[in-house]
């Protein structure tokens, strides 16, 4: 008898990326952060299809933080914006991974130079 799959969800995820050629994050970069919505049965496939989407454009996934789904989330306390919501909810709808912010990380020197930049 077949097993019974669960019906999907959206996971946010925090992604952690190393650099690569051609990975289009700032040139002093030495990584950065993602914060992705993903479609899934399970956390464990919302993280394989994250990580595969992302090394197909050319990223470095290092780490893979789950968060959990909306409700899990909810039920620990976290704050989440409309913005949030809809982004998931896109996730969902085109069953697809959505990346909802980028940070990137800088050595100390490399961070002071890029902050100067946006100053100027």
């Amino acid at each position: 008898m077949p097993s019974k799959k669960s019906a999907p969800d959206v996971f946010t995820l925090l992604v952690e990326l190393g650099r690569k050629s051609g990975d289009g994050l700032p040139k002093n970069a030495i990584g950065a952060g993602l914060l992705c919505f993903a479609s899934g049965r399970d956390e464990a496939e919302a993280v394989r299809e994250t990580v595969a989407i992302l090394k197909q454009a050319d990223m470095a996934p290092l780490d893979v933080t789950g968060y959990g789904t909306l409700s899990e989330r909810e039920q620990m306390g976290h704050e989440i914006s409309d913005e949030e919501r809809a982004l998931m909810q896109q996730a969902m709808d085109e069953n697809s991974v959505i990346v909802a912010e980028m940070t990137p990380f800088f050595a100390a020197k490399e961070r002071d130079a890029f902050l100067a930049e946006d100053d100027a």
